[in-house]
């Protein structure tokens, strides 16, 4: 199992933990990855990652797919991969109705296709076997629109790149797992309790199924990000973890459109992701950080004193030698917290 470290986005100033970014490349994590939402974005962090390393891999967890054409993001892709030595991971996700229609201003209708379309056109900008051209719901490359000059030529990258350029997907839908698995490399599950890989695998082995060519899960990463908070007050560390699970159980989408509440649901915690859904929406989200359950917390995070990390990090070895967990990419971990899983995982 590859250890990663994610450093999410910025708050309201630009900020990359390089302090735990350059431990962890000296420490032998495998990966560092970057993310957006709606103020900072993701490939910035990236290239500046890519310039003050030597080693590690950075990659994009993730870039959303309505904010720059197909294209574009190939460009970037190409690009990255070229000024670091081949050390870049393309990790693009569909983000949600909220933002992609209220911030990038453009129909969240059929994600799954859109990011299915997405993804064959980065590949065909990659591989450069000929002009790219795409007739999709989404895309159409030339542009043949009532509103064109007509004057649209397909045309092939001037840059060369590797076309094996590993592509990674958001996804905790049925739906976004089973095109993971058909299409991209791996895929990240925001949250993962090591033990319920069972959650996953019919919606990836149709994904293999559906790819025709022999895909099996020996190359296929699930890569959770696994909050990890150390401490010696348990109760402490937990709260920390709580607070952001409230956010995306009851913030992060609309009441009858939120993936994330949907998902908690289906890790037993239903009734749960309902309380807390109602008491976020309502404002009292002091209320709703508290209605998460421990349980919850320890399922899919790492809290705690260093001695109680190390014991429940034996679920996660067990989940990599299982061959259920491809990459392990802690999100917050400390330099010190960083060091106990370099010494526990690597």
């Amino acid at each position: 199992m590859k250890l990663g470290l994610v450093t999410g986005y910025s708050g309201s100033e630009v900020d990359l933990p390089m302090d735990e970014i350059l431990e962890a490349e000296r420490l032998g994590f495998d990966s560092v990855w970057t993310a957006e939402a709606y103020g900072s974005d993701a490939l910035t962090p990236a290239a500046w990652i890519l310039a003050r390393t030597s080693r590690i891999k950075a990659g994009t967890a993730i870039m959303q797919i309505p904010a720059r054409t197909p294209t574009s993001t190939a460009m970037s892709a190409m690009t990255l991969q070229g000024l670091s030595g081949g050390r870049f991971i393309l990790g693009l996700g569909p983000s949600g109705p909220q933002v992609v229609e209220g911030w990038y201003g453009t129909t969240y209708a059929k994600p799954l296709t859109r990011m299915r379309e997405y993804i064959d056109i980065v590949r065909q900008v990659l591989a450069r076997e000929a002009p790219v051209q795409y007739d999709g719901y989404h895309y159409q490359l030339p542009y043949r629109g009532d509103d064109s000059t007509g004057l649209g030529r397909a045309l092939k990258s001037i840059l060369h790149s590797d076309p094996n350029t590993k592509i990674y997907t958001a996804a905790i839908t049925e739906g976004g797992i089973r095109l993971a698995a058909e299409l991209a490399d791996g895929f990240f599950p925001v949250w993962m309790n090591p033990d319920r890989y069972d959650l996953f695998a019919p919606a990836i082995d149709a994904g293999f199924a559906a790819a025709g060519n022999g895909k099996s899960r020996a190359g296929f990463d699930v890569a959770p990000f696994v909050r990890v908070s150390m401490g010696d007050e348990l109760d402490q560390c937990r709260n920390v973890v709580k607070r952001e699970l409230a956010l995306y159980i009851g913030g992060m989408g609309a009441k009858d459109k939120n993936f994330y509440n949907d998902y908690a649901g289906k890790l037993g915690y239903e009734d749960d992701a309902i309380t807390i859904q109602d008491l976020f929406l309502s404002g009292k989200k002091l209320e709703a950080a508290a209605a998460v359950p421990d349980t919850l917390v320890d399922d899919v995070s790492l809290v705690g004193p260093p001695d109680r990390i190390r014991d429940n990090v034996e679920r996660w070895k067990e989940a990599g030698k299982r061959g259920d967990v491809g990459s392990f990419l802690a999100s917050g971990a400390s330099v010190e917290a960083l060091r106990l899983l370099a010494e526990e995982l690597l």
